[in-house]
């Protein structure tokens, strides 16, 4: 799509579900936005692809019916250790499971209908200079913006252009995602671990069984290809074995990304306003980072209204507050994930943990609660 200016109030860098979110809500304000994204729509991604019930409000506000669509409502929960022991427990807030392929898209076109303007390149560069932002792409466009939100995801060539800390430190973490279709309940999302990771399974549209593993590199790298890292890893989880080998794959090959940040971010960097992973990436073990972006995105566009309506004074105010709604919002859910994962990396400590949470059942919805947040206020 061409676009009409070079000059806008907000440029959305990268178009995800938060990127998506933000623009849609912003053109709804009467703002002019242009989002750059690098690749085209629909596109799969990985993603453990189940969101809270804690963003429904503000996605009907967003006018996107995640149910028409073909989400599957979801209220139970199930987690097993790598010993195969199982809990289960109903969600306090339950949720949904949609494919970012479905979603995205339909955030996508409900952006261009509300009349944000869209851009498939790349961004090259962001510059802050005189109270506007400065952005050149890949492909020698340039353009300005009084606002830039970064939405580019978990991790990019930016984070290297900005210097960001996190950037600078190798993470050891990849994840896995495919598709596949067999027997899974509709109403549950599951989380099973296995040496040295955990996979998240739950259904979406079309009947397809989502599976997503996050593993540590350098356990997977000793196995020849994937296939032989779930037979002789995964499998030894029972739950794990039987959804992997008795369901059919619905993608030719499985998608993966390495080099996956758990580190602190700065949701503000350079002036420019961070949302979703680009701002932080919870544990997939909480299984809850699709609502967090959508969160985000909407935190950040409340904001950004008020600064363009006058009642934020100016940039620093805006920062400011956006820094202060967001570590109330989510810092304790962070802290949470961490503190959860670091306790199922070490099996002996998860396998009494388990047998806790057996004798205490109350205990697990408890931690959900600590790494989801309250149905969300539409302003």
């Amino acid at each position: 799509m061409n676009t009409s200016s070079s000059t806008f109030d907000v440029i959305v860098v990268g178009g995800g579900l938060a990127g998506l979110s933000s623009a849609i809500h912003l053109s709804k304000a009467n703002l002019s936005v242009l989002v750059i994204e690098k690749n085209s729509y629909p596109k799969h991604k990985v993603c453990g692809e189940y969101i809270s019930n804690e963003v429904l409000p503000y996605l009907k506000f967003l006018d996107v019916d995640v149910f028409k669509l073909g989400a599957k409502k979801i209220d139970k929960f199930q987690l097993s250790t790598t010993k195969s022991k199982l809990v289960t427990a109903t969600l306090p807030l339950g949720g949904f499971g949609i494919s970012r392929f479905c979603l995205d898209n339909a955030l996508a076109h409900k952006m261009i209908e509300v009349g944000a303007e869209i851009l498939q390149d790349s961004v090259k560069d962001i510059q802050f200079s005189n109270d506007i932002f400065s952005i050149k792409t890949k492909n020698a466009k340039r353009f300005e913006a009084k606002i830039v939100i970064g939405a580019f995801g978990k991790r990019s060539n930016l984070d290297i252009k900005l210097n960001r800390q996190f950037i600078k430190h190798k993470s050891p973490y990849l994840a896995v995602k495919t598709h596949v279709k067999g027997s899974f309940p509709d109403d549950v999302v599951a989380l099973h671990n296995f040496k040295g990771g955990y996979c998240g399974i739950s259904k979406v549209e079309n009947d397809s069984i989502n599976l997503c593993y996050i593993t540590n590199y350098n356990a997977f790298k000793s196995y020849k290809d994937i296939d032989e890292f779930q037979q002789k890893v995964l499998y030894k989880n029972t739950f794990l074995k039987n959804i992997f080998s008795k369901t059919k794959p619905v993608f030719e090959e499985p998608l993966t990304i390495s080099q996956i940040s758990f580190d602190n971010k700065k949701p503000i960097e350079n002036h420019i306003i961070m949302c979703g992973d680009s701002a932080a990436l919870i544990h997939p073990l909480c299984g809850n980072g699709m609502s967090m972006a959508i969160r985000s995105a909407q935190m950040a566009s409340q904001l950004i209204i008020k600064y363009f309506n006058s009642e934020t004074p100016n940039r620093e105010a805006l920062e400011k507050q956006y820094l202060r709604e967001w570590n109330s919002v989510f810092k304790s859910r962070l802290k949470t994930g961490h503190i959860v994962a670091d306790l199922f990396n070490k099996p002996k400590l998860s396998e009494t943990l388990m047998r806790g949470l057996k004798w205490f059942p109350g205990i697990l919805p408890y931690i959900i609660k600590r790494t989801h947040g309250k149905v969300m206020k539409v302003e």
